[in-house]
Formats: C-alpha cells, structure tokens, sequence
C-alpha cells in the first residue's frame, strides 16, 4: 500500500514513502521472520538468490547499452563500455568468492531457527542492499555513457558530478559494504578488503568529481578489478571460513 501511495508522488514526498515501506518491510521480516518459514534445501534457496544478483548485474550491462544507444561509435565509447564491464565482472567474482560457498555450507549445517535466522538475515537483510548497490551503479554507468558519447551535448572532457557520480561510487560502495557482512553473519569475520574499498569509494568520490566521466569509470574499474584480483590470490587460510567449520 505504501509503495501504491509512492507512485502517485514525486521529491521528497516519494522518497519518504520508499524509506518507510523498507522500514515496515524490514521491522515486519525480523518480527515474524522465523514464523512459517522451512528451508527444505538450502543450495537451492541460495542459488536462486545468486541468480538474482547475475540478473541485477546483467541489468547494470544493459545500462551501458543504454547510455550509448542511438550515439556514434568511438575508441573512448568503447573503452569506457569495456570498464564498466570489467566493473560488473569484478563484482561478479567477488559475490561468487569462498564465502558465498562457505555460507551455503553454514545454512546446512543450521538447523530450526538457527537456519531460519541466518536465511533471513543474510539473504532478506543483506541481499536486497547488494542489489540496491547494483542498480544503483547501472545508474552511473549508463550516466557516464552518455556523457562520454554523446558529442553533440557533452565534450571527452567533462566530468561526472552529483547524484550520477555518486551513483557510482556509492553503489559499488554498498554492494561492497552489504557483502562484507553477508560474510560477517555467517563467518563472525569482516572481509576487511570490502570495507577498505567502499571507504576509499566514498572518500573519492570528491576528487572523481573532477576528473573526465571516462577517467572516473576507469579508476571505479582499477579499484573493483583489483580486489578481484585479491580474492583470487588470497591465500586459502586467509580466506573466510564458515561457522562451525575449519579449512
């Protein structure tokens, strides 16, 4: 009804209305979360809510498509498409590391509430502000397409600023920020690399302000590809290990 109430609004007015049915959607889901629920299968309740983050990320691809549709073509178009691209597969692997798998070992290992609680909190709770995060990065690449490509409004020079950059930064910041305590419910361990990437996100997002829309994707590119490469490398016993297990 809330969300009803929003769509026939606009400004503030709406955003007050979304910011109270997630409040009534995430006080109702704690207070009665564990009333009616039963997890019969738990790799089958975790896959499909991976499949909801590749469907989100594939969403932030088409975004780009978006940004450039009906534009020419240029070397700086095509660039700028292959960073945003390298962002979503970053994202990709970093959701996909051993502590999505170790949390689907966690769930099975729970049983009765126990389950319950850790379903609800890591895949209602945690879940929908990854997918936030994500739409909200398809938002500032399909912004910063736009600027790069269309040369009749905007020149290679101009930089990306307000709600789009912070789009941007701040949505790889909170898929980044939620992720890291997805693996904290189910670890009892931070992923520290997570935290320090969405601080220097935010705390950049100034400086990126300045710079061309092509040069800020690519730097948001080069930070999230990099803690790709760090989830690759990290050595197995620095890895997180679920609840309840050992390496």
């Amino acid at each position: 009804m809330i969300l009803a109430a929003a769509a026939f609004t606009d400004g503030a007015v709406q955003l007050g209305l979304w910011a109270a049915a997630l409040a009534v959607d995430y006080i109702g889901t704690f207070v009665n979360g564990n009333r009616g629920w039963r997890i019969d299968s738990p790799e089958h309740f975790t896959e499909r809510h991976g499949l909801i983050v590749i469907v989100a990320l594939g969403e932030s691809i088409v975004a780009i498509g978006i940004g450039i549709s009906g534009q020419p073509m240029s070397w700086l178009v095509v660039l700028t498409s292959v960073l945003g691209l390298a962002i979503a597969a970053s994202l990709w692997w970093v959701y996909f590391d051993d502590a999505t798998a170790g949390a689907v070992q966690t769930l099975s290992a729970a049983s009765g509430d126990s389950r319950i609680a850790l379903a609800r909190d890591g895949y209602t709770f945690l879940h929908l502000p990854m997918v936030a995060g994500i739409v909200l990065l398809a938002l500032g690449l399909k912004k910063a397409l736009t600027y790069v490509a269309d040369i009749e409004e905007h020149s290679p020079s101009d930089s990306l600023h307000g709600i789009a950059m912070w789009a941007l930064t701040c949505g790889v910041a909170l898929f980044l920020l939620a992720r890291a305590a997805f693996a904290r419910r189910n670890s009892r361990a931070w992923n520290t690399p997570h935290l320090v990437l969405a601080a220097v996100l935010v705390a950049s997002t100034p400086l990126l302000e300045r710079l061309p829309a092509a040069v800020a994707v690519g730097a948001v590119a080069a930070y999230c590809v990099a803690l790709a490469v760090l989830t690759s490398v990290r050595p197995h016993r620095q890895r997180l290990t679920p609840l309840g297990l050992r390496p």
